[in-house]
């Protein structure tokens, strides 16, 4: 269901701000710096996941300071809608990564499940370590076993968010501020 443009802006417009533009750009700099010290020599391939880790990877990718190739992928559990369902591959990756380092970009670790089914596809495929950096990681208890983030730029509570290419209904992804939608 594809939001009315009068709901999409009473969205924003109602929403909690959790983290502003400067606090969320600070907090892609923290991730540039702690990834560039970890990888810098591993010659990575670095894969975003798209949608949501578009905006996250067009500000990080910048700031990684040594030489990597990028590339994308798509898979999504959500198609719009506030819950997840069956993991839907609309890209794979495609680029040979055996014996390579892999680091995954994303806007949120939340459940993890994508976030896990992405991980053990890039092991199936050969890959010699797949690091994750999300710019959030979502404080709660209902994370996939054994899913985590090796580089996080900010912890947020349990709400459902929007901004910096975390959706509302499809929208809102391209605000740089983090938001919670009121209620929920």
């Amino acid at each position: 269901m594809t939001l009315e443009l009068p709901e999409a802006h009473t969205i924003i417009d109602n929403a909690d701000c959790l983290h502003d533009e400067q606090e969320v750009l600070a907090a892609i700099d923290r991730l540039g710096v702690d990834i560039t010290k970890r990888m810098s020599s591993s010659n990575p391939i670095v894969y975003t996941i798209m949608n949501g880790g578009l905006i996250v990877a067009g500000h990080l990718l910048p700031r990684l300071q040594f030489p990597l190739e990028c590339s994308y992928l798509h898979a999504t559990r959500y198609r719009h809608e506030t819950s997840g369902g069956a993991l839907n591959w609309l890209v794979p990756p495609r680029d040979d990564m055996k014996g390579r380092s892999v680091l995954i970009i994303d806007d949120i670790l939340d459940e993890g499940h994508t976030l896990a089914a992405v991980i053990d596809h890039c092991k199936k495929l050969g890959a010699k370590e797949v690091l994750v950096a999300v710019l959030v990681d979502k404080l709660h208890n209902r994370k996939a076993p054994g899913v985590s983030a090796d580089f996080v730029g900010l912890a947020v509570e349990d709400r459902f968010l929007f901004g910096c290419g975390m959706d509302y209904q499809g929208y809102w992804r391209n605000t740089l501020s983090i938001y919670a939608v009121k209620g929920l």
